[in-house]
């Protein structure tokens, strides 16, 4: 599964905006997870399988505990793709910007 697609879903969103501000144990995400409303373990499991998958969290092991954090190398591929867009749309309203000023200087 790719990035985007890993991203489609809130759940994954809002682990990986947990996960922005510090390292977290898996544990701790289920927790903080089933707090703001009804999630099970096995899917809290599921959803930190799939960003693993797609590149966007590592885990780390320590001991009985799975430590889950930002893959910053995942991030970095997301960026350099919305980069490429936005270069994109940047030149071409840029040339619209100037077929639409040339227009006003005919009238």
């Amino acid at each position: 599964m790719d990035s985007f697609t890993a991203l489609a879903d809130p759940t994954r969103r809002s682990i990986l905006e947990m996960l922005g501000q510090q390292p977290h144990g898996a544990g701790d995400i289920v927790t903080r997870l089933q707090q703001a409303g009804a999630i099970s373990a096995p899917a809290v499991s599921q959803h930190l399988k799939v960003l693993r998958e797609a590149g966007l969290v590592r885990v780390k092991v320590d001991g009985q505990r799975r430590i889950y954090s930002l893959d910053p190398a995942g991030l970095d591929a997301m960026d350099a793709w919305i980069a490429r867009v936005r270069g994109f749309w940047a030149s071409r309203l840029d040339a619209l910007e100037q077929a639409l000023l040339e227009g006003e200087d005919d009238e």
